[in-house]
């Protein structure tokens, strides 16, 4: 008992630290709203699996923005998942500026000196049938991430002394995992949440390239579909910001020549200029009203000065009428933007109405008995009918507040 306690503790802690790295600067941390948190129960003991660092990825270049080793955490398959891979990119934010990027080498997000030496897998990375019922026996890899540009800037900074490296240190990730048995696959999924979940639609056509044609390969984006959205000021708070990420990290060699062909490099670092062109299957989960988005880039304390939007900002609960509609006509955004990439019969899609980030690797949001629902699935069941052709899916969910098995997110 004593022990669970402490996993429980540290779990909790971990949740918390892990979503306010995702903001940068200003922004408020999320957590489970309470009725959520008292609904969800006791998390069983996770699997807990320590750090692998890529030794030589450092003679490739690939590197942390300190100039540390990347690394990532491995735990392999069994049984009939024994051929089986998902690569799950981790997620938390960008940075767009010197100073920032500075700030982050001293965190575990720009450093491996800082990541932890083992983290929970949960959700789409839990062991356990009963937690994972598809996937829980594959080799599963939480790709660390240490570079701030969703693995795909290739730059540096000699004066700050800063190493802009996602796309080598992706590249360098796969080299290693695919001499560790990955070649030999016979399934695999690449995935990410949130900043890992823009990632996995950069690399998705990379990953398929990685194997051959009789390999089964799709990719999943969880919370990775950032709009080009205009903010309560009227401003274009996030692509102010990718354009600096796109700008200062070297991003755009590595973008999409479909995109780059017709587009300025900042807008096809967005994903809805992207996903229509994609040739692997691919299955967006998204919250129609993604807390991040909410949070950074359509509400953000910069757009607020009158403070109008303070309570609304913090807890949806507490936005008047025209507020909602604000967060309504983004969700009218979100699915003009997929409605081309959902016609496509290998894509997948699963958009509910909650104010939610990253549901994929919350136990509580993929599969638990308590779990969001669209037409009775969860999240979990809906990708891994889409994965394996059980059947198509593309499940939209009705406006908000219809659904009541929402776990929404509130702000402290």
């Amino acid at each position: 008992m004593e022990r669970a306690f402490f996993v429980c503790i540290f779990l909790c802690l971990w949740f918390v630290l892990s979503r306010s790295a995702d903001f940068g600067e200003g922004v408020s941390v999320l957590s489970y709203s309470e009725s959520d948190a008292a609904a969800s129960g006791s998390p069983s003991e996770p699997l807990m699996v320590p750090l692998t660092l890529i030794h030589g990825a450092d003679s490739k270049g690939a590197v942390c923005l300190d100039g540390t080793l990347p690394g990532y955490h491995f735990h392999q398959g069994s049984g009939s998942g024994a051929s089986n891979w998902l690569i799950h990119f981790e997620g938390g934010g960008w940075c767009n500026t010197i100073k920032s990027c500075v700030f982050r080498k001293t965190t575990r997000r720009g450093s491996s000196k800082f990541m932890e030496k083992q983290l929970p897998f949960t959700g789409i990375l839990s062991n356990k049938a009963e937690e994972n019922p598809d996937f829980f026996n594959w080799n599963r890899v939480r790709l660390r991430y240490c570079d701030g540009a969703s693995f795909s800037g290739d730059s540096q900074n000699e004066a700050a002394q800063l190493n802009f490296r996602g796309q080598r240190i992706w590249l360098a990730a796969m080299e290693d995992l695919m001499a560790k048995g990955m070649k030999n696959a016979g399934q695999a999924l690449l995935s990410g949440c949130s900043a890992g979940g823009l990632a996995s639609i950069l690399h998705c056509d990379e990953f398929r390239d990685l194997f051959p044609k009789t390999t089964k390969v799709k990719c999943l984006s969880d919370a990775g579909m950032f709009l080009d959205a205009v903010d309560i000021s009227g401003g274009r708070t996030l692509r102010n910001m990718y354009a600096g990420v796109v700008r200062l990290q070297g991003v755009q060699k590595n973008l999409p020549s479909t995109c780059t062909s017709q587009l300025d490099p900042t807008s096809c670092f967005f994903p809805q200029n992207l996903v229509a062109n994609i040739k692997t299957p691919l299955f967006l989960l998204n919250a129609a009203y993604d807390e991040w988005q909410v949070q950074a880039s359509l509400v953000p304390s910069s757009a607020d000065l009158d403070g109008n939007w303070k309570e609304c900002r913090l807890n949806f609960a507490h936005c008047n009428s025209s507020q909602i509609q604000f967060f309504q006509d983004f969700r009218d955004q979100m699915l003009d933007v997929v409605k081309t990439f959902s016609k496509s019969n290998q894509n997948g899609l699963f958009l509910n109405s909650c104010f939610a980030h990253c549901q994929s690797e919350r136990q509580d949001t993929w599969f638990a008995n308590d779990s969001p629902v669209i037409e009775k699935k969860r999240v979990a069941e809906s990708v891994g009918d889409w994965y394996f052709d059980r059947v198509a899916v593309k499940a939209i969910d009705c406006p908000f507040p219809c659904d009541n098995s929402c776990h929404n997110l509130v702000s402290k």
